[in-house]
Order: structure tokens, then C-alpha cells, then sequence
């Protein structure tokens, strides 16, 4: 299982999670976005939409009667209904998936930064994690010590 934690500084989740999109579909998966903030989910929905001029990422809230043909599912719950086998967690909460996802981006800001650190901590407990931690600097995504 391979968890990268993506430190917001200069983006907000809606805006960064678009990038991580495209990359999961180009590289042939499904995702699953999840947050507990309904309202953020509406604001992931239509950045994915529209974030991107070269492109739209066509996706859906779960709980629809298409959740299963969704290539990227947007819900509250770490349950890939599309059969994700990568779920982007935005709202800075960890959840453990069932089975575990094989890939998990997990973005956080300054306000769930130590929620990240304990969560970072803990996973690096786990047999089988491989973390990586990924920051902003001069309007790129680098990878951190």
C-alpha cells in the first residue's frame, strides 16, 4: 500500500485534486474522492469539471443508481462503489479502507497538519506502507524529506 501525503500551502484540495485525477485515470485506475464536507464534494465536482481547459473528469456523487461506472466517485465513506483501487482522502481525516486501497493520496492544510503528522506516525507502524510526502514549492509538487 503506497500513501502520499500532499501538504497544502498554496492550492486548496479542490484545486489540487483535479492534477492527482487526471494522473490516477491516465495511469488506467478508478478513484474515489472522500471528505465528511458535502460541501466540498460539490466544489471537487465541478473543479473536475471545469479545473482543467484540456480536459474534463467526468465523476459522481455516490449514492446514485451508476456508482459502479464512475470514474471518479465522490462520497463520505472510504467504500469504492467504483471499484477504485485509489481513494484521494481531502478533508484531512485518515480512513482506513476495506479491503486497503493499493495507492491513498492524503492532502491536508495547516489546520489538519497535526492530524497528518500523528497520521504519518502511525502508518509508519504498519507493515507493508510506503509513505512519501509531497509539498508545494514555487507552484510545483515536490517530494519532501
Amino acid at each position: 500500500m503506497r500513501v502520499d501525503f500532499y501538504q497544502l500551502s498554496r492550492d486548496s484540495a479542490e484545486a489540487a485534486l483535479p492534477l492527482i485525477a487526471r494522473a490516477s485515470l491516465g495511469s488506467g485506475e478508478r478513484l474515489l474522492v472522500v471528505s465528511s464536507d458535502e460541501g466540498q464534494l460539490d466544489r471537487i465536482g465541478k473543479e473536475l469539471w471545469s479545473r482543467l481547459p484540456e480536459t474534463f473528469l467526468a465523476n459522481g456523487r455516490a449514492g446514485g443508481e451508476h456508482d459502479d461506472r464512475q470514474p471518479i466517485l465522490l462520497a463520505p465513506e472510504a467504500a469504492p462503489a467504483n471499484g477504485a483501487r485509489f481513494m484521494a482522502i481531502v478533508d484531512g481525516a485518515w480512513r482506513d479502507g476495506e479491503p486497503p486501497f493499493e495507492r491513498t493520496f492524503f492532502l491536508f492544510d495547516d489546520a489538519t497538519l497535526q492530524a497528518a503528522r500523528d497520521c504519518w506516525r502511525m502508518l509508519g507502524q504498519r507493515d507493508g506502507v510506503e509513505r512519501h510526502f509531497w509539498k508545494q514549492e514555487g507552484g510545483r509538487w515536490v517530494e519532501g524529506p
